[in-house]
């Protein structure tokens, strides 16, 4: 489980301070894929990066499984079981995806295992597992490959940062499908999604709306998703967003 109390971000912009996220107060239960949504410049963002520890929060708690982890590093957060995907996945030159994979599970995995985790997420293995994490990938590839190492890492607190962003529309739906699966194989376990695209959010359990640092609106799927569709508040362009295949904040 996952608990923000009363969390805040600030910082100092030509010498006066602004609030980024507001007195934060937040619960995702486990077995749950959570969407965060909102307009742009609302804080999605640097939301995940705080519950990733990329950012450190300046007022307030977070606390995963009852441990408070406000202080944690990345690393240590990563070692109890918290993993983030970048909106844009690093380029490794030099370094295989095979390499790539083994390096996120911690263990020199067998090719058989990667293969496995490259399949769980829609793609052919035999064409995948040799080649360089480099220019040569797509964007839509690369975020799957990414899905992947997360996959691989066995996390219990998985979060993606717009995976939706950059990607082509065939890239797009091949996301969707990835996300299904992962839903419907969670256990003990949780999901959270930066996103604003209606696709993704109408696979979530739980949609959390963030609008100027704060929390706008949160509850059910069916209860929130109805009230964002067709309103300039929260998914302005959502429909148009996910026929051009995902847009960037």
């Amino acid at each position: 489980m996952l608990q923000l109390k009363n969390v805040g971000f600030t910082v100092e912009v030509d010498g006066k301070e602004k609030n980024i996220i507001k007195n934060v107060d937040l619960t995702v239960d486990d077995n749950k894929l959570v969407v965060i949504t909102g307009p742009n410049g609302g804080g999605k963002s640097t939301l995940a990066k705080l519950i990733a520890g990329i950012e450190k929060a300046t007022s307030g708690k977070i606390l995963y499984n009852g441990v408070d982890i406000t202080d944690m590093s990345v690393t240590d957060r990563a070692r109890l079981g918290i993993g983030f995907a970048f909106q844009q996945p690093v380029r490794f030159k030099g370094i295989t995806v095979l390499d790539l994979l083994r390096i996120a599970s911690g263990k020199r995995i067998s090719i058989k295992e990667a293969c496995e985790y490259l399949s769980s997420v829609g793609l052919c293995a035999r064409d995948y597992i040799n080649r360089e994490v480099n220019s040569s990938l797509s964007g839509g590839e690369l975020k799957r490959i990414e899905i992947a190492t997360v996959i691989a890492r066995g996390t219990s607190l998985s979060l993606f940062d717009e995976p939706e962003a950059g990607i082509d529309l065939w890239s797009f739906k091949n996301l969707i499908e990835v996300f299904r699966r992962m839903r419907e194989q969670i256990k003990d376990s949780s999901i959270i999604i930066i996103s604003h695209q209606e696709r993704i959010l109408d696979i979530a359990d739980e949609i959390i709306v963030l609008k100027d640092g704060e929390v706008d609106k949160k509850g059910s799927k069916e209860m929130i998703l109805p009230s964002l569709i067709g309103t300039s508040s929260a998914i302005t362009d959502c429909k148009m967003g996910a026929l051009k295949g995902g847009e960037t904040e």
